[in-house]
């Protein structure tokens, strides 16, 4: 098409009115066709002439980087754009005429924090560049989908090897343990029997080594129970639960522990929320877990730890949120792979139990956390269908038509 209308603007002078007027009807048709592609376009487009001036935009890239249209062909594109980062970006970018492919950069729409692709391309036409195309591209599901992806083969691959290895550390421990309440037991007996104080004393010592002894292989025997837990299949056994009724106990249960440490809690839980079958004790030791990194995350002047309810036609939705240290964005996409803590004493079981917990139960979790902002922890319970309205739906539609 655009060859045909190139030769016959060559022949201009000779064209008669009929055929100019088929000319500009094919290029119209034409440029409607490439404003229907670019407005069409998953990707958030972006023009700029050779002075950085924004040209034309389309609705993505309008949406995305918060550009009012009405500013076309005004100002410089770097300038009407609403984050601070990405306008800097922009910024050099543009002026450094340079390609620059796939940054990233994390913006906050509406209070909901997405990620963004971007791209800077220069558009040579004659063997110069004339301007400049900006791309934008919301890649927040994308990394999501490839994180929880990533997250369920760590869990898949370790779990034959490693149960076997577990279990095989267990039984050693259990053994140690047995023999070393065996050890206590004697030196109890021999203290009794024995009158001499040096001699009470060293029992008294010995039995104090062998207490600490027991202390941590019980803290040895827990953690290789937690890793069973983590990496064997897991059954559950829902049942119709309540779900606010369910939360209110586990708060109930780290009441005394939040009053301790000078941490409130609120309750913000929907009023219209739908019976679901859940297993209760694993759901439980979920939000337990969620809350206890709540509290861990606080500082020693205490905090807030806000649990929350609601639910759609689709899913229930449970939202763990405090104001502690946060997470730092190169953690987030780890936080629950096996072994992965930032606590020195964690053993980074915890947050891999509650995504196999709600795995398990067909939901998901997300995460939004800004550093020394607190974090939030959303559990996503689907909902049954309600094909039976659909049903009745569709008998009536029939009914109708005969």
């Amino acid at each position: 098409m655009r060859d045909y209308v190139r030769n016959a603007l060559k022949k201009f002078d000779k064209l008669t009115r009929e055929q100019l007027r088929e000319v500009l009807l094919s290029a119209a048709d034409e440029l409607d066709l490439v404003r229907s592609v670019v407005m069409s376009v998953g990707k958030g487009l972006a023009v700029c002439d050779g002075q950085h001036i924004l040209i034309k935009t389309n609705s993505q890239a309008e949406r995305l980087l918060g550009i009012d249209a009405r500013m076309e062909g005004i100002a410089s594109a770097w300038t009407l754009v609403r984050d601070k980062e990405i306008s800097g970006f922009l910024r050099d970018a543009l002026f450094t005429g340079c390609r620059v492919d796939d940054r990233e950069f994390f913006s906050d729409r509406k209070g909901v924090q997405r990620l963004l692709n971007i791209c800077v391309l220069p558009l040579v036409s004659g063997g110069h560049v004339s301007g400049s195309l900006i791309t934008v591209e919301d890649i927040t599901e994308k990394r999501r989908r490839e994180t929880k992806f990533r997250q369920t083969e760590n869990l898949a691959s370790l779990t034959t090897l490693a149960a076997g290895v577990a279990h095989e550390i267990k039984n050693p421990l259990t053994s140690l343990s047995i023999h070393t309440q065996l050890i206590q037991k004697l030196l109890n007996n021999a203290k009794t029997e024995e009158h001499d104080d040096d001699i009470v004393v060293s029992y008294t010592k010995f039995n104090k080594y062998t207490s600490t002894i027991n202390e941590e292989i019980q803290r040895l025997n827990q953690i290789v129970v937690d890793f069973l837990f983590a990496v064997r299949p897991m059954e559950i056994f829902p049942v119709k639960s309540d779900i606010n009724e369910l939360i209110m106990n586990v708060v109930k249960f780290v009441h005394y522990e939040l009053r301790e440490k000078n941490i409130t809690y609120e309750l913000k839980l929907g009023k219209n929320i739908p019976v679901i079958e859940v297993d209760k004790k694993l759901l439980k030791q979920a939000l337990l877990n969620l809350i206890k990194n709540a509290i861990e995350a606080m500082p020693d002047s205490g905090g807030n730890i806000t649990v929350s309810t609601e639910a759609d036609e689709l899913e229930a939705r449970i939202s763990v949120s405090d104001n502690g240290i946060g997470i730092a964005e190169t953690d987030i996409g780890r936080i629950f792979e096996p072994y992965f803590t930032t606590k020195e004493r964690g053993t980074g079981l915890g947050l891999t139990l509650v995504f196999k917990i709600v795995r398990e139960h067909s939901g998901e979790i997300d995460v939004v956390s800004k550093p020394g902002k607190g974090a939030c922890f959303t559990i996503k319970l689907p909902l049954p269908r309600k094909d039976g309205i659909l049903l009745d739906y569709i008998a009536g539609q029939s009914e109708k038509a005969c």
